[in-house]
């Protein structure tokens, strides 16, 4: 047995989920598709084909029935795309492709790219054509007797007979296609190895697509399930690859004395701190050279000790990444490990500066089985796979990799667990199923409502946060088009809005000139029907403005069945006679403004089945951004005080948010957005505050607003030419604003003479 007993069950337990869950095809349904492409790009057909017509078979990109379009792009339902992905890189992965906009014949690397005739195209064509039909011929001689010898010799066999294309990833695929039997859909050796190691297995030595072939046909067979199931199911107990490293834990004079540091801060951290902050440095060339360079300034050495220790810096800024897994270590021993969970922070505090936040493990001790990395201070640890094993065997020991029934993917699992605002919402969604965000105008509490629910979706789909995924991915984990569903939905209510908008109701539809009524669903039971029949996946309900409505007159009796522990229940539809339950994996978020009705004012039954979450007015997003001496958390404090002050009853819930001084996320910089912003956002605000009461208004915004004969706001304040004046009316209701401690550090301080002589004099 290749397997041990409890990985096999964790297995076997995750693959009977996912069978359970429809997410597999079924066996008959693999055999019609390795059928299928054999019928298309089998060696039986391409050996009847020449010329051009085999050059557009194999590698025409724009063709959907070529080869090269198969292996990357097909997904339907006659070929889905779950036979391994090849994708990446450019389309000189292939070795050959056709330019889209000039129809030339390319072949090299993507920065050394070379143009060639037709002729010359359909010549590179037969090679692979015919180095195709000797790696069949191969296959179908493989003996039945399998082990890994015979493997290795496989692949030999290949680099021989297959010596021009054996190298690529889109062969492997080609190959496992017509010989599922024999080779996995893994078709890369770094994806093999990976999930290898995961069961703690040893990876084959030496380079090769094929040598790890035997091993996962004999986990297959030994849980008796296809090899396309096998992967399927080690991708989701796995995860995508991540990569292992090991962070020394001294400065070289006492062993591990920067491991409390490291320990009690959830960090990695390494010295070099003349280097400053490196947030700029990205992963590339330039800024390779960039770091190396001040390598050489601050620590002048032997030109090897300048390369090694720029090489172990830049991995840490730039390679390492969230998910990565780390040993902590003294020498050969292992302190710790961790799973990285955030980007690159500089801490100037520290002699140790440089730090990544880093999610322990376990702080139990061991030594390294192999000696690896032990002279640096970070270094990937790639060489012997049996380290990597050990300590995958030490998370194995710790975590347990167990599933409930309710059934978490592996790599769900590993995402660090939501803190903050989003981690109290989480929390509230998981215990009521749903939730209500509450607070004065511009808090942010639709940006949180979808932000929330957004991040929820993608880890729930692709394990992932949502700010970490392509826009691609964006749009794909919004809606699957695949089976016409939506995760997330957006109502918002008002006055008007009723039960019929809502769960179902009766609307008017003509049929050849006549109108008619027929009872049509509404969005939430429509979003109910879709979480019914996709139970693993989770659905979402943004209801806007959720205290404008008739709460009695919208749920109807559906508030008895909202509760998280009456979830399931059904009851009967007056209009339609459908029995309807809200499942579990139905999620609800309304907003609601405070500006407007009060919290004590909603309906009894909903406050009981829903959690609550107060926004406020937060300055500190507001970070320390002042415009020409204004600092922007400091003006919004004020206004608060003086709307307090003012107001009088419910000021508190009629205060302005810090959202009305943001854009796209981040708060205004320029004179120009500020100006806008008191102008089409503030003051219409205040406005509506004071019922049209100047005298008011004036105490809040300051009388240089207001033009006190036609009581009406002074336009010309808010024209570029008058800034000054804008700038001197905003503060002067607080003129405390430009000695705040914000305002008066932000000042340059202007350097005297001396100073700049001595600069230069050093530079020289």
């Amino acid at each position: 047995m290749i397997l041990n007993q409890n990985i096999e069950k964790n297995i076997s337990k995750i693959y009977n989920q996912l069978d359970m869950e429809g997410k597999l095809l079924s066996e008959k349904k693999l055999k019609d598709c390795y059928h299928l492409f054999r019928s298309k790009f089998g060696p039986e057909v391409l050996k009847n084909l020449d010329g051009e017509e085999l050059l557009l078979k194999l590698h025409a990109h724009g063709n959907q029935d070529s080869l090269v379009y198969w292996l990357e792009f097909k997904d339907e339902e006659e070929f889905p795309g779950i036979f391994g992905g090849i994708g990446g890189g450019s389309a000189l992965k292939f070795g050959l492709y056709r330019r889209k906009d000039t129809q030339e014949w390319m072949i090299g690397s993507p920065r050394s790219q070379k143009k060639i005739s037709t002729s010359q195209a359909i010549k590179i064509a037969k090679q692979h054509r015919d180095q195709l039909l000797n790696g069949c011929e191969i296959l179908e001689q493989f003996p039945l007797d399998r082990n890994d010898k015979s493997f290795e010799t496989l692949q030999s066999e290949l680099d021989n007979e297959c010596p021009t294309i054996s190298k690529y990833a889109w062969v492997h695929k080609y190959f496992h296609l017509l010989f599922p039997e024999i080779l996995d859909d893994f078709h890369n050796q770094d994806f093999q190895n990976f999930h290898l190691i995961k069961l703690l297995i040893d990876p084959p030595e030496g380079e090769g697509r094929y040598l790890a072939a035997g091993k996962f046909l004999q986990i297959a067979n030994q849980i008796e399930i296809p090899i396309n199931h096998l992967t399927k199911t080690l991708v989701v107990r796995n995860g995508n690859p991540y990569r292992y490293w090991r962070i020394g834990t001294s400065d070289s004079k006492t062993p591990r004395n920067r491991w409390d540091l490291m320990k009690n801060n959830n960090v990695i951290a390494i010295g070099w701190e003349k280097l400053g902050d490196l947030s700029h440095i990205k992963y590339n060339q330039e800024s390779k050279n960039i770091v190396k360079k001040l390598m050489e300034k601050h620590y002048p050495k032997i030109p090897q000790a300048i390369g090694r220790a720029t090489q172990q810096v830049f991995h840490f800024v730039t390679a390492i990444e969230e998910g990565d897994l780390i040993f902590a270590a003294d020498g050969g021993t292992i302190i710790g490990i961790g799973r990285v969970t955030g980007n690159y922070k500089y801490d100037p505090s520290t002699d140790f500066p440089h730090h990544r936040d880093v999610e322990w493990i376990t702080t139990d001790e061991w030594k390294m089985p192999n000696k690896e990395g032990l002279q640096t201070t970070v270094h990937q640890i790639r060489k012997h796979p049996k380290n990597r094993i050990e300590l995958e065997k030490r998370i194995f020991s710790k975590l347990g990799y167990t599933f409930s029934s309710s059934y978490i993917p592996q790599q769900h699992r590993f995402l660090r667990k939501l803190t903050g605002i989003q981690g109290r919402l989480q929390s509230i969604l998981s215990r009521k199923g749903q939730v209500i965000l509450y607070g004065p105008p511009g808090t942010g509490k639709t940006y949180w409502a979808e932000k929330i629910a957004l991040n929820l979706i993608a880890r729930n789909e692709l394990g992932k946060d949502f700010e970490k995924l392509s826009e691609k991915e964006k749009e794909a984990i919004k809606t699957d088009t695949k089976k016409s569903i939506c995760f997330l939905q957006t109502c918002c209510f008002h006055p008007n809005y009723g039960y019929e908008d809502f769960i179902e109701g009766y609307r008017p539809n003509t049929i050849k000139g006549q109108v008619n009524f027929q009872i049509k669903n509404g969005i939430f039971k429509t979003l109910c029907d879709s979480a019914g029949k996709n139970p693993s996946k989770k659905f979402y309900l943004i209801i806007d403005e959720i205290n404008r409505g008739d709460i009695s007159r919208i749920f109807g009796e559906l508030l008895m069945i909202l509760e998280k522990d009456k979830r399931g229940k059904s009851i009967l539809l007056p209009l339609s006679g459908d029995l309807f339950q809200v499942p579990e994996n139905v999620y609800v978020i309304g907003t609601m403004n405070t500006a407007d009705r009060s919290i004590a004012l909603l309906d009894t039954a909903l406050r009981r089945r829903f959690g609550f979450i107060e926004f406020m007015p937060d300055p500190k997003v507001l970070k320390d951004v002042v415009i020409n001496g204004i600092p922007l958390g400091v003006l919004l404090s004020s206004f608060n005080k003086r709307i307090r002050q003012h107001i009088g009853h419910n000021a508190r819930n009629l205060q302005i948010g810090h959202s009305f001084f943001m854009k796209e996320g981040n708060p205004i910089e320029s004179v120009e957005q500020l100006a806008e912003t008191i102008r089409d956002d503030v003051i219409p605000l205040l406005e509506e505050y004071c019922y049209e009461d100047y005298s008011l208004l004036d105490k809040i915004i300051g009388k240089a607003f207001i033009d006190t004969e036609t009581l009406t706001i002074r336009e010309e304040l808010f024209e570029k030419s008058n800034e000054e004046d804008f700038i001197r009316a905003l503060v002067a209701p607080d003129s405390d604003i430009l000695t705040s401690l914000q305002a008066t550090e932000s000042e340059e301080e202007v350097p005297e003479e001396s100073d700049i002589e001595q600069e230069n004099e050093t530079e020289d």
